[in-house]
């Protein structure tokens, strides 16, 4: 458990990365709530495909010390292939996209939150890692209980819960960031 620790705090950036990805992609979306479907697939697209290359880096990073690194890798590709749907097949997946991001939502925010439960007594702050995966959680239940009012109706929804996410994703950073100075 010490080399798992030492990789999160050694990459303490990555989640500060993710959270300020996040928080971008939530001002666009409250910035512009008008943007047409196609641009919002977009950018969501642009956005998971980030943030799941970030995931699958810190999953291979972990695979020497982590037995479980496979739950990264996991949060890491689903990512991807939804940001390379909503990117290649926007016309196709505007349909079906909020129940793709509902998905996506509790998926992550499910990994996230067992991520959470290991690093409980490694590291002060893992709330942040489980909070982010909780926020994750109820935002895909939402997202899935409300397909038919679409995205553009919804893009507050997603504009908050996306900058929340990004919000606890950076407080983890900087918590990750004081323990490498500690250790």
């Amino acid at each position: 458990m010490e080399n798992l620790l030492r990789v999160m705090t050694d990459n303490w950036w990555v989640p500060l990365l993710r959270g300020i990805a996040a928080i971008l992609f939530g001002l666009m979306a409250l910035i512009w709530p008008g943007l047409t479907v196609y641009a919002l697939l977009l950018i969501f697209g642009a956005y998971a495909l980030f943030d799941g290359v970030m995931a699958t880096i810190v999953a291979f990073q972990r695979k020497s010390s982590d037995d479980r690194w496979w739950a990264w890798a996991l949060d890491g590709l689903l990512s991807i292939l939804i940001g390379l749907m909503a990117l290649f097949w926007p016309e196709a997946m505007a349909v079906a996209f909020v129940i793709w991001m509902a998905i996506w939502g509790v998926l992550a925010g499910i990994f996230r939150i067992v991520a959470a439960i290991r690093l409980r007594h490694e590291i002060e702050g893992e709330w942040a890692l489980a909070l982010s995966g909780v926020l994750l959680v109820i935002w895909g239940v939402l997202l899935a209980l409300v397909p038919a009012a679409g995205l553009l109706s919804i893009a507050w929804l997603i504009g908050v819960f996306a900058l929340l996410i990004g919000v606890v994703m950076i407080v983890l950073a900087l918590r990750l960031r004081k323990l490498k100075s500690a250790i």
